[in-house]
């Protein structure tokens, strides 16, 4: 699990996600992405990890990114920006995997998602979602690879930690830290959240706010 970040990385955090955050872009192709500006974080994982909601409990905002029990709702890139002086975007992904539409727009899709990881200079981290009920899977892994193939920074979040066990979330925080030891280009530790409890949400902020830190410097 994370180490602590400090009080003052916490409350810069809270700060940055207390200001205006809004919807500026929907990309369905590269093409169509929009001009490259500041600095971008990418939220990727399975369909129905809980991307939009993450987003939403991020920004204290309930309807910013759409949510829906649908899995494959997500079918673009969308794009939300923050604060005009703080030249940072969230990108919330479709989501990979299982989705309740036809197995060619699903392929197309994903191939959007690979196109985008390894070909963005403005990304400076993807946080990779994985459900904390359910671990790794194998798609999950195809993810893995193509961020190990970039030259991007990447991070594994566990979502829905609420709904697991105090015992069985620590076994599964051990095996993904086992998991991703195999996979170099990984930041070794990982964000366990919340969305519906706010677990977590400090920690992730904190962690962004480090993130711009270091880049700008």
């Amino acid at each position: 699990m994370s180490t602590e970040p400090d009080a003052a990385l916490i409350e810069q955090g809270r700060k940055l996600f207390a200001g205006d955050w809004r919807f500026i872009w929907a990309s369905p192709s590269i093409a169509t992405l929009p001009p490259m500006a500041g600095l971008e974080v990418a939220f990727a994982g399975r369909s129905n990890v809980g991307k939009s909601s993450l987003i939403n409990a991020l920004t204290g905002r309930n309807s910013l990114a759409r949510t829906s029990h649908t899995p494959g709702r997500t079918q673009e890139l969308i794009f939300f920006e923050g604060p005009e002086n703080a030249a940072f975007r969230l990108v919330d992904m479709p989501g990979y995997g299982y989705a309740a539409a036809a197995k060619s727009k699903v392929a197309s899709w994903t191939e959007l998602i690979h196109k985008f990881l390894l070909g963005r200079a403005t990304l400076a981290r993807v946080y990779v979602l994985i459900d904390a009920r359910h671990g790794i899977k194998d798609v999950d892994l195809d993810v893995l690879k193509t961020l190990d193939k970039s030259a991007v920074s990447y991070q594994v979040v566990l979502t829905k930690a609420d709904q697991v066990k105090a015992g069985e979330l620590t076994a599964m925080i051990a095996g993904t830290t086992a998991a991703l030891a195999k996979h170099p280009a990984a930041f070794p530790e990982l964000l366990v959240t919340s969305s519906r409890t706010g677990g977590g949400m400090p920690e992730l902020r904190a962690a962004m706010v480090r993130l711009i830190e270091e880049r700008r410097r």
